[in-house]
């Protein structure tokens, strides 16, 4: 479909909406805390590790006689002397082997023998790791640490792509992969402790301290800053702390919705959270125009009832973020394009939101 028509047709997906343009506001969600916050101490263990993939239809690494990647046959020769096996790196062709990086992240609270996910991605020139198997790669938690977990299996790599933009095939992951080795030191649960938010803000803070003090009895939660709320549980709590926090975590509370727009750089998906309307704002992009008027403007209201114009996008104040993405995305506009024209809105003031790009 040529620009001019994807246009046009995308000026008649506006004047279709237009009479459903008005977003209604999104209220308070019911949430609990749990959900909201991490627990004081509780940071997040990564792990990382250097492996080797194998099993690939011809898609590793091309290294030859130890030229180019050289780390992918040094590593393979390493393996097989493992085995008491003796090959002369000049002999070996890795076509269906690629050198990778594997990092992990997992709960401080995990126990021997759990397991967790992994990511994978090549650090060589392979095509794609498709169908490759992780040989078992031992993961530290810093370089030149003792390894305390390990992982191994076959990887699965997604393969979404847009018109605009190709499928990366040399990242892969490996749902519960990996393994804890050893147990590691875990903090402890203290009668005074801290909820951390995942997302810092203040009134979402009051709010939570509120609701705990409203349970517990008053000044049990005091609000440290946007991103923290001090426990100081009493000591008579029945269970004890850790029955204290699991019963917090459990409260519900009132959060608003973010108000932040998030946008997948590859397949142009666009996720608005909160009550996301666009005000007054012209945005030219491309050969793409786009109008959005005040409500009642007369000559707007000519514009929608007049035929499309190809290259020229209409619409009224008010309308919501989700009808701009469909009118956008019904006009075969590119992730980069969809980006550039909510970023322009926000930057003039006609879009209170945060725009996050992934």
């Amino acid at each position: 479909m040529s620009l001019l028509r994807r246009l046009g047709y995308a000026a008649a997906v506006c004047a279709a909406l237009a009479p459903l343009a008005v977003a209604r506001p999104l209220g308070a969600q019911e949430t609990r805390i749990r959900d909201l916050v991490i627990a004081d101490a509780a940071v997040p263990v990564r792990l990382v590790g250097y492996g080797i993939v194998t099993g690939l239809n011809g898609t590793g690494d091309l290294t030859l006689g130890g030229r180019s990647s050289g780390q992918t046959v040094q590593s393979v020769v390493n393996l097989l002397r493992r085995f008491d096996i003796e090959v002369p790196p000049e002999m070996l062709r890795t076509r269906n082997v690629a050198a990778v990086l594997v990092t992990a992240e997992m709960s401080p609270y995990l126990r021997a023998g759990g397991r967790f996910e992994v990511q994978v991605s090549s650090i060589g020139d392979a095509r794609s790791l498709r169908g490759g198997v992780l040989w078992m790669t031992p993961l530290v938690p810093d370089a030149g640490a003792d390894p305390v977990a390990t992982a191994q299996g076959p990887l699965v790599v997604s393969e979404g792509q847009t018109r605009d933009s190709r499928a990366v095939l040399t990242t892969a992951r490996l749902p519960g992969g990996g393994l804890l080795e050893a147990d590691l030191p875990r903090p402890t649960l203290a009668s005074s402790t801290t909820l951390l938010l995942r997302e810092p803000d203040i009134a979402t803070a009051t709010r939570m301290a509120a609701v705990v003090d409203s349970v517990f009895g008053a000044q049990v939660a005091t609000v440290v800053d946007p991103g923290a709320v001090s426990l100081a549980l009493p000591g008579d709590v029945p269970g004890g702390p850790a029955a204290a926090l699991a019963r917090i975590g459990t409260i519900t509370m009132q959060r608003e919705q973010a108000t932040r727009i998030i946008i997948d750089g590859r397949n142009g998906t666009v996720v608005a959270g909160g009550a996301l309307a666009v005000s007054e704002a012209m945005v030219s992009y491309r050969g793409i125009s786009l109008a959005i008027a005040a409500p009642g403007d007369t000559a707007t209201a000519a514009d929608a009832a007049a035929p499309p114009v190809a290259g020229e996008l209409r619409m009224p104040s008010g309308t919501s973020v989700q009808r701009l993405a469909a009118a956008l995305h019904a006009a075969r506009s590119t992730p980069t394009e969809i980006a550039a024209i909510l970023n322009s809105l926000r930057d003039v003031g006609a879009l209170n939101a945060e725009v996050v790009i992934r």
